[in-house]
């Protein structure tokens, strides 16, 4: 559906102002201005499915979010096309040099606390699902992903058992928003019941932290740094960049954009790998 109509049936007759906004990969971002109020219109893009993204549960946890102040007001959410619409945040991006690594530590305890969500993600799986899904797609898989896969295994013997918390689990810095009072948290679409060190690995790979920001990370989330938690987020450090590897190469098969998701996989297998 063009946006144009989504507009109509979602402010029917409105004197709708419509604005691309930029950031997204597998989504189509709009804001709206219609009726002395502004609204972001999020549609999602073709295929999104096989990258493990459920349109009703992002619904469902961007309202976990909302109720938690984190995320933006959920506005709307329009089935089965899986429109959503939340209320439009007034504020600008926050540099990776000046985030504020404390804040978002506590951020996130609140995330993980917030009961359940009704999607589950193991990032141990995903890169499963993912090489199964590119090979069904003709996808050639990196020899990266060998040595990946057997690090993989390695951590995820030796992180065990643990109890599935709401996670983010997409931590990029374009999905933080200041709006001048506190910091917010946008793009739910891959939040999931999950580990949350992984959310802290991810946080900490997107935002290139240092251990001085690693262990202030984790001082902000559980009240001290030890060294044993320090080595879990390095584990799940390097399940971030593995996932979002395998990502990229599920995007070689899928996406119709002019993108070089090679070399986009090929940056987060060097990275992990070291």
């Amino acid at each position: 559906m063009r946006v144009e109509d989504a507009v109509e049936q979602l402010w029917p007759g409105g004197e709708a102002v419509v604005t691309v906004l930029g950031g997204g990969i597998t989504n189509h971002n709009f804001k709206v201005e219609v009726g002395g109020e502004a609204f972001v219109l999020r549609i999602g893009g073709k295929d999104t499915e096989l990258l493990g993204i459920d349109r009703t549960h992002e619904h469902a946890a961007s309202v976990v979010a909302a109720s938690l102040g984190v995320g933006p007001e959920v506005v709307a959410f329009v089935e089965p096309d899986g429109y959503l619409v939340t209320r439009f945040i007034e504020g600008a991006p926050v540099p990776p040099e000046r985030m504020p690594v404390a804040a978002v530590g506590q951020t996130l305890r609140l995330v993980h606390g917030a009961g359940t969500i009704p999607s589950r993600f193991d990032s141990f799986r995903v890169v499963e699902t993912y090489r199964d899904t590119a090979e069904q797609y003709g996808v050639l898989i990196p020899a990266a992903y060998s040595e990946a896969k057997r690090r993989a295994d390695a951590i995820e013997a030796r992180r065990g058992p643990y109890e599935p918390c709401p996670c983010h689990n997409d931590l990029l810095n374009a999905n933080f928003i200041d709006d001048g009072e506190r910091l917010r948290i946008v793009d739910w679409e891959y939040a999931g019941m999950g580990d949350p060190f992984f959310d802290l690995g991810n946080f900490a790979v997107n935002h290139a932290l240092g251990e001085p920001g690693e262990r202030d990370l984790l001082t902000a989330y559980f009240g001290e740094a030890d060294d044993a938690a320090l080595e879990r987020l390095r584990d799940l450090r390097f399940m971030s960049d593995f996932r979002e590897a395998m990502w990229g190469v599920v995007q070689q098969g899928i996406s119709e954009l002019d993108v070089d998701f090679a070399a986009y996989a090929d940056e987060h297998f060097s990275r992990a790998l070291g």
